[in-house]
C-alpha cells in the first residue's frame, strides 16, 4: 500500500493499492482518519484498485471553504469521479466517512449526468442519519477512556493514553476534531438523511458492530432498512470499527457481497 497523491483528489494524500486495471474502490474514512480504513485498502486490493483519500482538514491538510459540511464533501468527491470518467465505483466508507458514501449516493441518484459512475456501496457503522430512540453518541463529550469504551469491543484496543502523545499527534488529533465539528456538526448528523436513502438505486451492504454504542446495531438496521434492497450483517465482538477488531468477520460479510457485483 502506498501512500501518495493520486490525480482525482489533487493536493491530498490518498492510501492506495491493487492494480489500476481493476474496479475502483473509494474508501472513506471516519473521524480518526486514514489510518483507520488501511487495513480495508489493503484487503480489497485483491480485487479492487482501492484508494483512500484523506478527507479535506483531517491530518493537517487544508480544508477550502467550500467543503463546509458532508453534503459538500460527498459533492466533491462525486464530482472527482466524474470529472476522471469513473464507471461502476464501489464505495466504502466508515463511521463519517459511511455518511459521506451514503451522500454520494444520494446525490448520484439525483443527477442524471451520474449515471453507471457508481456499482455499489458498503456502510460500516456509519453515522449522519437521525433514528428516534437511537442518538448518535455525544462524540465531543467523550474522554479518551469514554471513546475507547463506546467505540471498541475490549476497550482496553482502542483505548490511546493522552498522556502518550507526541505535541504533534495532539495537534493533529485536535485539529481533527475542529474539522469533525465544522464538517459533520455536532450532533454528527443530517434530519433529512433517512428520509432521502430511498433514492439509493446500487447494490447496498450495511456492517455493523455488535457492540457499537456510537450508533447501535439497531441504528444500523434502520438504515438499511430505508435503503432499498439493502442487507445488514452483525459483526459478534467488535465495536465502531469491526474491521480493525474482527476483520475476519469483517472480510467474511464484505467478500461475498462484491465477489457478486
Amino acid at each position: 500500500m502506498d501512500a501518495t497523491n493520486i490525480s482525482l483528489v489533487e493536493g491530498l494524500p490518498a492510501l492506495q493499492a491493487g492494480s489500476p486495471a481493476s474496479r475502483t474502490a473509494l474508501v472513506l474514512h471516519g473521524g480518526g482518519g486514514p489510518r483507520t480504513v488501511a487495513p480495508l485498502v489493503d484487503h480489497l486490493a485483491a480485487t479492487l484498485h482501492t484508494f483512500a483519500p484523506t478527507h479535506p482538514g483531517w491530518e493537517g491538510t487544508a480544508r477550502p471553504d467550500s467543503i463546509a459540511s458532508v453534503a459538500q464533501l460527498a459533492a466533491a468527491y462525486l464530482a472527482r469521479l466524474r470529472e476522471h470518467d469513473e464507471r461502476d465505483v464501489v464505495l466504502i466508507g466508515s463511521s463519517i466517512g459511511g455518511w459521506v458514501a451514503l451522500e454520494i449516493a444520494v446525490q448520484a441518484a439525483a443527477d442524471d449526468r451520474c449515471a453507471g459512475v457508481l456499482g455499489a456501496v458498503v456502510v460500516i457503522d456509519g453515522v449522519g442519519a437521525v433514528v428516534d430512540g437511537e442518538p448518535v453518541a455525544d462524540f465531543f463529550a467523550l474522554d479518551a477512556r469514554g471513546l475507547a469504551e463506546a467505540a471498541w469491543h475490549h476497550p482496553e484496543r482502542g483505548y490511546l493514553d493522552p498522556a502518550r502523545l507526541t505535541d504533534g499527534q495532539r495537534a493533529i488529533q485536535q485539529a481533527n476534531g475542529r474539522t469533525i465539528a465544522a464538517v459533520a456538526g455536532r450532533s454528527m448528523s443530517d434530519p433529512t438523511l433517512l428520509g432521502r436513502l430511498g433514492a439509493v438505486g446500487i447494490p447496498a451492504l450495511v456492517v455493523w458492530g455488535e457492540s457499537d454504542r456510537i450508533v447501535t446495531p439497531a441504528y444500523g438496521r434502520a438504515v438499511a432498512r430505508a435503503i432499498p434492497g439493502a442487507r445488514f450483517t452483525e459483526v459478534p465482538e467488535a465495536g465502531h470499527l469491526p474491521h480493525l477488531e474482527a476483520p475476519d468477520t469483517t472480510w467474511a460479510a464484505m467478500d461475498p457481497f462484491l465477489a457478486k457485483l
